[in-house]
């Protein structure tokens, strides 16, 4: 008898009442408009069937990379990619099997990515494993961010020595330097991040008064 019998008899009964009853997309991607499973529908029709058949699932993660992004409104995003492996165990003889890995990513403006890709590594495991299939958050498919275009090659350049000019030679230096500056870096700069656009002209603002503000003590000692 292999040792092996007792867990995948115990996947194929649960894919065998995942297969009468299944899993509808009843939620809704709001921005783009499409139809999805969310996680807790798998975890709320696959537990009870986990439990039955005496069978036990151990995830393992490993691979994190996490990514820095930029939204449209020149906001943070974290961009998480996982790798997730999942054991399933046998109550009754202790036999196992190993699947994975299953590739997780996932986007979250705070400290959720990573639990979103990790819910969606298992997610998309139990969707294949089982077959599970289709009558009708911490779920990565519920939300769809707008990330901005990769900077063009010389962006970060061009941005530190606006800065350097805003900071130490003013308005009228750094509209110079603005009109000189390569016409594709400007739009890419004013389409992603307007805020740090508008930040960079205050510090020569700054610069500005602070030099009349000292001329004019100047001229009154």
């Amino acid at each position: 008898m292999s040792d092996t019998k007792q867990v995948y008899a115990a996947i194929n009964a649960v894919q065998a009442d995942l297969a009468a009853v299944g899993i509808g997309k009843d939620r809704k991607n709001d921005q783009q408009g499409y139809k999805f499973r969310g996680i807790d529908d798998m975890y709320n029709a696959v537990a009870p069937l986990l439990a039955k058949h005496k069978l036990c699932i151990l995830p393992a993660f490993a691979e994190r990379v996490v990514t820095e992004r930029v939204t449209k409104n020149g906001g943070v995003l974290f961009y998480t990619n996982v790798a997730g492996t999942f054991t399933f165990v046998s109550v009754v003889d202790g036999s196992s099997h190993q699947v994975g890995p299953f590739y997780g990513e996932a986007m979250d403006s705070g400290d959720k990515s990573t639990n979103k890709a990790q819910s969606a590594s298992f997610k998309y495991m139990a969707m294949q494993t089982f077959c599970i299939p289709t009558e009708g958050d911490n779920d990565a498919d519920k939300t769809t961010h707008e990330v901005a275009a990769k900077a063009p090659d010389g962006f970060e350049d061009m941005v530190a020595d606006l800065e350097i000019v805003a900071g130490e030679q003013g308005v009228e230096a750094l509209q110079a330097a603005w009109k000189g500056a390569n016409a594709k870096l400007r739009k890419h700069f004013t389409d992603t991040n307007k805020a740090g656009w508008e930040a960079i002209k205050a510090k020569a603002v700054a610069f500005d008064k602070a030099k009349a503000e000292a001329k004019s003590e100047l001229v009154g000692a």
